[in-house]
């Protein structure tokens, strides 16, 4: 679990401008870096190198780079908006934090204020004929990389906002927090099983605002815990949508400022993050389905495609996994329950593709894969599924042939509980 600033500086670094600005300091110190080595430069190395063509090179790359920078942004402005429709809005923000979108940007206005300040500093007669030869080298590598970053965005170019790829981006997303979960089911801290292990004399600590939690630092709240001699009971996990009835947390204690600083260990804002919360990929990867399900985009392969997707996630929730240990005792949190996982991922699916029986199939045939696993928990929810989905399948279809097919799927889930 990382501390809040930790959690921010992560959010900081995977924003566009965080690696634009990186690269375009970089870029600058780079053109200014010549002024500085030429003197070092040995003078026949100077006169042998036709130092004096960087002059064009940099007039070519400061104009083209600009055109090229402002074709990409409205290329991925574009694919986001066709993300956007054609997927889910959810997904947009994975796509926004793309490093590689974001590495090929940042190269080309990198690239373009190092041809800019190299132009500015080659009229003010700065460099000398010996700093050009650094001029000349360090432009040769810019050259380099930026038909390398070329190459690599013209076949990223061809998948950016795909629906498939889309998928896939917000599937690995839900599998780095539900593994992260499992190494770190509470978090850090110890198991709490439900209201009834909360001591009665424990105060609710009410949220600052309503929204969703983001991000939970235990680490301060152990140290909150510590130092009142009290144990804490987390009552919102990452992803909980907070509001006057529903507080943070509880504690035996009655100080006014303790219950400020425990609030304030918990990052609140007004959407979910994939981050701490998997249950909020699972959801996602299910609203995909539901759009693809939809009479106006009446595309059911879509759907299948998520359904495979969801059983791989959850089969991670019984990959056997080297847990971390307890590093904060005096906290109390809950797990994630299967049920909830289970309910995420398929009532949508369930519900709009009630009159597909392709779609009812595969959702049958998911349930028999996950009951399957060893965890028989698993067992209990995909039997508990697979009947929900076999009314709502029963109701919705008209033709028996149908019917009878969503029925004998149904029959190998039963198949394997009884295994």
């Amino acid at each position: 679990m990382v501390s809040k600033w930790n959690w921010i500086y992560r959010l900081v670094t995977r924003r566009l401008w965080f690696r634009s600005t990186l690269i375009s300091l970089l870029a600058v110190v780079s053109a200014l870096l010549a002024i500085v080595l030429g003197p070092y430069i040995p003078y026949d190395i100077s006169a042998s190198i036709g130092a004096e063509a960087v002059d064009n090179i940099l007039t070519i790359i400061a104009s083209s780079m600009l055109a090229v920078t402002t074709f990409s942004l409205s290329t991925m402005v574009a694919a986001y908006s066709a993300a956007t429709s054609n997927v889910t809005p959810r997904a947009t923000k994975l796509l926004l934090q793309d490093p590689t979108s974001q590495n090929v940007l940042s190269t080309f206005v990198g690239s373009f204020l190092y041809s800019l300040v190299a132009i500015i500093t080659l009229s003010m007669n700065a460099y000398g004929e010996r700093g050009r030869v650094i001029l000349f080298v360090v432009t040769i590598f810019v050259v380099l990389l930026i038909v390398a970053t070329l190459l690599r965005w013209i076949d990223y170019l061809t998948r950016l906002g795909r629906v498939g790829d889309t998928t896939e981006v917000v599937e690995k997303a839900t599998a780095d927090a539900l593994r992260s979960r499992r190494r770190q089911p509470y978090l850090g801290g110890v198991h709490l099983a439900g209201e009834k292990d909360i001591p009665a004399d424990a105060v609710a600590i009410p949220a600052p605002f309503i929204g969703y939690v983001q991000h939970i630092d235990l680490a301060k709240l152990q140290e909150i815990a510590q130092s009142q001699n009290v144990a804490i009971y987390l009552l919102a996990l990452p992803g909980t949508f907070v509001d006057p009835r529903h507080p943070l947390a509880r504690i035996a204690s009655d100080d006014g400022k303790v219950h400020e600083a425990i609030a304030a260990a918990y990052s609140l804002a007004r959407e979910r993050s994939f981050d701490q919360d998997p249950r909020f990929g699972l959801s996602v990867l299910a609203e995909i389905a539901q759009r693809a399900l939809s009479p106006a985009v009446n595309d059911p392969g879509t759907a299948i495609d998520v359904i495979g997707r969801t059983v791989r996630l959850l089969a991670i929730w019984d990959e056997p996994e080297e847990r971390e240990p307890v590093r904060f005792p005096a906290v109390h949190v809950a797990s994630v329950r299967l049920s909830d996982l289970f309910d995420d991922a398929y009532s949508p699916i369930a519900r709009d593709g009630a009159g597909i029986a392709e779609v009812q199939v595969r959702l049958q045939k998911a349930f028999a894969a996950l009951s399957a696993l060893d965890d028989p928990r698993f067992r209990i929810e995909a039997a508990r599924h697979s009947d929900i989905a076999l009314r709502r399948a029963e109701a919705a279809l008209t033709l028996k042939e149908d019917i009878e097919a969503v029925r004998a799927a149904a029959r190998g889930v039963a198949g394997t509980l009884t295994a």
